[in-house]
């Protein structure tokens, strides 16, 4: 990403979170990877998308009848579906990918969701249920939800809880929080987060390190991730800014269980400092 696009993203992540536009926040993290992508027909194809969707909705229409008219355009018309091979393929996280190969995982998809709905002024948020991202309809009459992975399907509270007691069994204790709308900005650190996992997974550190640091645009407070940003400064021999970071990380984690470990590499970080001098 170049350090203009660094420098936008930063600027949309600390707008108030109801003037962050999801979409185009989306696309320029993905310029982290590709660097040269154009934004506006992407936000084009949106526009296309839910342009499509309004011509068949009708003023008679219920919310679930529309739900109905929005999900053939999608999933039939064009053919969005969940990555259910390679789901951790990073290319599902991406969002100019999803909109361009039409699949992705339950988050990038009920962002799509979300976008096409915001276009129609139809009232769809995100729910960021442990393990699936889902969304939900509500107005003054109805509340339902919506997986996107999933072609779209209804769900109802008892479907939301039974899907996170087969996933987690007693482990998750259900309450309405956990179905409870996210904002714009948990939308976007926790695409971040997916990417981080998957490239650290891959050994990946440059690009993980990439990551960590939009992720600490987006929230300077999760502390963790400084930690996280200087053991991955430490792999790629950056040792002053591990140094800055390990050290923050224990200034502000007192009662942090990995104390210790932190301590000792900061003691093997500055001998090797002292060695280099």
């Amino acid at each position: 990403m170049s350090t203009r696009s660094r420098q936008t993203f930063q600027q949309l992540v600390t707008l108030p979170d109801s003037a962050i536009p999801l979409a185009e926040a989306a696309l320029i993290l993905a310029c982290e990877e590709y660097p040269q992508i154009e934004i506006s027909p992407y936000l084009d194809m949106l526009d296309n998308i839910a342009g499509i969707a309004q011509q068949r909705f009708d003023p008679a229409d219920s919310p679930v009848e529309r739900v109905g008219k929005i999900n053939t355009v999608l999933f039939e018309t064009f053919g969005f579906r969940g990555a259910t091979e390679d789901y951790y393929d990073p290319r599902n996280s991406f969002f100019n990918d999803v909109l361009d190969r039409r699949v992705g995982i339950p988050i990038t998809l009920s962002a799509v969701y979300m976008e096409v709905s915001r276009r129609l002024n139809f009232p769809i948020v995100g729910v960021g249920m442990p393990g699936h991202f889902i969304v939900k309809y509500s107005d003054r009459q109805e509340e339902f939800f919506l997986d996107p992975f999933n072609r779209g399907e209804i769900l109802t509270r008892d479907d939301c809880r039974n899907r996170l007691f087969e996933r987690y069994g007693n482990s998750i204790e259900f309450n309405e929080r956990l179905l409870s709308r996210v904002t714009n900005r948990q939308i976007l650190w926790r695409m971040l987060n997916n990417l981080k996992e998957i490239y650290l997974k891959a050994y990946a550190f440059d690009k993980g390190l990439a990551i960590v640091d939009m992720m600490l645009m987006v929230d300077p407070e999760e502390i963790p991730q400084f930690r996280d940003r200087g053991l991955l400064r430490l792999q790629l021999r950056q040792f002053a800014g591990a140094v800055r970071d390990l050290e923050h990380y224990l200034r502000h984690s007192a009662g942090a269980n990995d104390r210790e470990e932190i301590e000792n590499h900061l003691k093997d970080l500055r001998r090797i400092r002292a060695m280099m001098n």
